[in-house]
Parts: structure tokens; sequence; C-alpha cells
């Protein structure tokens, strides 16, 4: 996630504070001890009451964030300030480097925090936080906020990827069934092109500084699918580089749909419109009807109630998580997600009190609540959720049977993954080979 790609995107920077509202009641809870202060970082590591937090997540979301968190500063003293900036990745480190630094951080990228931990940024996380991490999420998730078996961070948000996103109403009125197999997923395809005479898939790489990254989710979907989880896991290690004949494999399958001119782009143009049309926009069209499928992750609910649809089984718009390639047998999922890491630069009191809400059951459930978003805490209650589709997504993430990797690009070191890959989908939609844009990302990868 990304959180750029979750987030309802209404400004490029926003600067919110929440001092001084007044909110009857007490939440309580973790977080309101403490672990000690300490001289800190960058970002200010005296205990002024005062901690602020640096992130990608704006507009609406970044008002509800605000929301989630305002009776817990009331009770608590503290005053949270939150900066939102779709240049989070490029600024936090010039930031860091320039002994400005926030407090916290809410980095979408495990790859991008383990830069900063890497190059001294960023302080070890504190023992409470340590001990809800243990608590309420998985090893795999604790393991996001980890490196080189130093743990920095607890998980914050989540996202299942990989929904495909249809009018339930349309299929029944066409007969169209929702496909089990990746080859069905294309014959589906081709089968509405054919009988509605206009391309089925809407599609927006657009994302400001972030453009490209909707594109990158596709083709984790498809590697995770069509090679398995060995493959996904070394190729995100760079054991198995992007030029591999796998990973190309999974280019020409996403490309079989969406570099096929007959195919996309619904409501906004050709193949190269993708690259130029917002992640967000084609939600509009799903509502209108102007788009019948769509590829994006279980936040997206969010952005079709915006355009003034429903979400529902029943209702104006559903989704289905992208098919195996192989016919399954009704068993557990394989999906793709994203989330976020909190992150500290200093080790002050307050920082670390904000830091141990944030990690909490407590602070989930309050934020989960108030709607669009899911958690990965396994003490969120997924009665919580906004959305029956979100509600699924919490269950698919809870269940141990579940197998889940994390989005792959946020995983790589950001040179890459909010590099060179995100450069490569734009200029693979813009015209430029596969095997050219390939080697272009694997450029990326540091050298040592």
């Amino acid at each position: 996630m990304k959180t750029h790609r979750r987030g309802r995107i209404l400004g490029s920077v926003a600067a919110i504070s929440v001092a001084g509202i007044a909110l009857a009641g007490c939440t309580g809870g973790p977080g309101t001890g403490g672990n000690g202060g300490g001289d800190g970082g960058g970002g200010g590591g005296e205990d002024d009451n005062v901690v602020t937090i640096y992130g990608t997540i704006s507009g609406t979301e970044a008002e509800l964030l605000e929301e989630s968190w305002a009776e817990w500063e009331e009770e608590n003293g503290i005053d949270i300030e939150y900066e939102a900036s779709q240049e989070f990745e490029a600024q936090i480190a010039v930031r860091a480097q320039g002994g400005s630094a926030p407090d916290l951080a809410i980095f979408p990228q495990p790859g991008l925090l383990a830069d900063m931990a890497t190059r001294g940024f960023l302080v070890e996380a504190p023992e409470a936080v340590k001990a809800n991490a243990e608590e309420y999420w998985t090893d795999l998730w604790q393991g996001f906020g980890t490196v080189d078996d130093t743990f920095y961070g607890a998980p914050l948000m989540a996202s299942v990827k990989g929904w495909i996103w249809y009018s339930p109403a349309t299929f029944e009125e066409n007969g169209w069934e929702i496909p089990t197999t990746w080859q069905g997923l294309k014959d589906l395809t081709a089968q509405i092109a054919e009988e509605t005479d206009g391309p089925p898939w809407c599609v927006g790489f657009g994302s400001d500084a972030a453009t490209g990254w909707p594109g990158t989710d596709w083709i984790e979907d498809v590697v995770l699918r069509q090679s398995g989880t060995d493959v996904y896991d070394q190729w995100v290690a760079n054991e198995i580089p992007f030029t591999d004949p796998q990973i190309k494999s999974a280019f020409d399958e996403v490309g079989s749909i969406i570099l096929n001119p007959e195919y996309v782009n619904a409501g906004y143009g050709d193949v190269q419109s993708i690259g130029t049309t917002p992640f967000g926009d084609p939600a509009t069209a799903l509502a209108s009807g102007d788009c019948l499928l769509h590829h994006q992750a279980s936040f997206y609910d969010g952005f079709i109630v915006d355009a003034g649809a429903t979400v529902a089984e029943d209702g104006d718009i559903w989704a289905f998580i992208t098919p195996p390639f192989e016919e399954s047998d009704g068993g557990a999922a394989t999906v793709t997600g994203g989330g976020e890491i909190v992150g500290a630069f200093d080790d002050s009191e307050s920082t670390q009190a904000v830091q141990e809400y944030l990690s909490s059951p407590e602070w989930a459930n309050s934020r989960v609540s108030l709607g669009g978003v899911i958690s990965a805490n396994k003490g969120l209650d997924p009665a919580n959720a906004s959305s029956a589709i979100l509600s699924e997504a919490i269950e698919l993430l809870q269940d141990d049977a579940t197998t889940f990797r994390f989005d792959g690009s946020d995983l790589m070191p950001s040179s890459v993954g909010a590099g060179t890959f995100w450069q490569g989908m734009r200029d693979w939609v813009n015209g430029t080979d596969t095997d050219t844009v390939l080697e272009q990302i694997e450029s990326g990868w540091p050298s040592s």
C-alpha cells in the first residue's frame, strides 16, 4: 500500500494538526506510560508532548487518521501533528539527512524503512511496541519492520491486493461467469470485448511522483500465481532478476490484457492513456458502467462509494480475487497485499507512547471502525469494517491458511521498488519493449 495508493488523494500536501480538539469520553488503552526519554535522533528528541508524524496518507484519509487518535490524544495530553506528502519517498531521506526528520514516519514500503534503518536514521522500537507486535501481528508481518535482526517498527494498516471489480447486475444480465483461472479471466475479457464491441478494462497508473505503482501490483499478482512463492521470494531478493524468463512471462501475461488496445482503456482512451489516468479515476467509470473490469486493492471500495456506487455482492459493484493459473480445489487463498510500518527517528517518551498506541488493537479498531481501511492486527474485529469486501479482506489476512506475500516492490530497495520498477511500468505502457524495460528495472538494484 503504498499508502498513497489507498488514500483518496485530494491534495498533494496536507499538514494537519489536531491540537486543541475537545472531545467527550476517553479511550485509555496502551501507549499511556511510555518507556523513558532519550536524546533521540532527528525530529525533536526533546519531550515537549508534541509528536510529529510524516506520511503519504492524505485528503479524506488523513482526516480519518487524525480522528482515530483524537480521543487518545485528549486523555494522554499529547498533541500529534500529522503532515502528508505525495513526495514522501524522496523527502523523508532529505529531511533525515538535513536533521529535520519527523518523530515518527509511516513508511508505505518496508524496503524504504530498511534503507533508513541501515543508514542509521531510525531508532529501535521500544519494548512495549515489540510486545504488541508479538501478541497481535504474525511473524511474517513483524518481519516487515525488522532489519538485520533489529525490530524498528510495527505495522499499521493493510490491504489485500488483486481484487477484480465488476458489476454483478451486468454480469448476470449478460450471462458472464466469474472466472476460476487466469486463462478464464483472459477468455472472459475476450468475450466481453466481442459482445460489447468495446474494451472491458479501465486502468490507471497515475499517482503523481509515484505514477506506475498500480502496474507493479499486476506483475506481482501474476508472478505469485504463475510461478509460486519460492520464485516470488527469490525475485523480491533479486536472487532471480527481472530479466529471468519467469518474470518476463508474468509481464507477457499482464501485457496480454493491459497492452491490448481492444481491452483497454475503457472510458479514457488508448493503451498510452493508462500512464496519465489517475489511479482513482476508474472508480467513476465503474460506477457509470463505462468500465466493466478493474484490478485494484481492497481499499478501492472507498473510491467506488465516493463515485456514487454501492459495494456489495448484490449491489452496484463487487469484486473477486485474481484467479490462480490452475484450477483451485476451493482451498486457501493466495494473495498479495500491502501495508505501512511506523518507524521512529527519536525515542522521547511521548514518541514511544504514540508508537505503542498505533501498534495496538485499540487503535486498529478505532481506525477501521471509521471506514475505508483494514489492518492485519489480530486484535481487530472484522465486524468493525465498513463494507463486506473489507470484512472479507480482514478474514483473509487473519486466516492462518492464507498464503500471503507483501507487495514485492515495497520490499525491494527503494531505488528499484519506488524507482526503476515504477518508471519501467510507465515506459512499458508507453510502448517500450518488454526486454528493454526489464533490463532497465534490473539496473536499479544496488551493486552491493
